[in-house]
């Protein structure tokens, strides 16, 4: 399936703010129980103002690797933050559309819709490619939590500092005793299972298989199923 034509890629930061908040209405925040049997990890990695995204699908819930597509081109948006989405987000499209899998999930490293005017990476892209989306973040970006205990799946509530009864997320232990990810959806998915699927892909590290593929081979190193 061909990645949807949402908008141009060429605005202005202002346009691209006012764009991420229409947007932002358009997301569907609910989980349909489809069947799910790939997994895909999605990573960009920025040096000397070239971009290199690498989309890697995994087999759910085996997390055997299954397939590897990458892509390069120029980032010719600056660097913005809360806006990473228009430096990233073709170079992602077109890696996409070299894959012959279509994975059923997908985890972005970067935000859902923890996110100011939540329309983070994860949420934005699963609205092109009109598939379940996860963000999967190392740091919280936007919004707050009680602390959360030691153990791996403990977890606390991330909400809107605006509207405190918005529910944005979860700040998720995978691993007992390292710090916490911040687990957001993106589109098609609920807080619950966007958590839920997360932990799920996680095994004896902090972040989950799909991001840890995703960012060697975002990073130049080989792939081999």
């Amino acid at each position: 399936m061909l990645p949807l034509n949402l908008h141009r890629w060429d605005l202005s930061p202002k346009q691209a703010v006012q764009l991420q908040l229409r947007l932002a209405k358009q997301l569907l925040l609910s989980w349909d129980d489809r069947e799910v049997s790939s997994v895909a990890g999605i990573d960009v990695s920025v040096k000397a103002g070239r971009a290199r995204a690498a989309i890697v699908v995994l087999g759910f819930p085996d997390l055997a690797p299954l397939e590897a597509a990458t892509a390069g081109a120029d980032a010719a948006f600056p660097y913005v933050p809360g806006l990473l989405t228009f430096r990233e987000g073709p170079v992602i499209l077109a890696a996409w559309r070299k894959l012959s899998l279509q994975p059923d999930l997908l985890l972005f490293d970067g935000q859902g819709i923890a996110h100011p005017r939540g329309m983070g990476l994860a949420a934005h892209m699963g609205l092109w490619l009109d598939r379940p989306s996860i963000g999967v973040a190392k740091s919280r970006l936007y919004g707050v939590h009680e602390p959360l205990g030691p153990n791996r799946g403990d977890r606390a509530t991330l909400f809107d500092p605006k509207h405190p009864d918005c529910v944005l997320g979860t700040v998720l232990r995978t691993r007992t005793n390292v710090s916490p990810v911040f687990v957001s959806p993106g589109c098609r998915i609920d807080v619950e299972h966007a958590a839920a699927f997360t932990l799920a892909c996680c095994t004896r590290y902090r972040l989950p298989e799909t991001t840890r593929w995703a960012h060697r081979v975002a990073g130049g190193a080989s792939f081999q199923t």
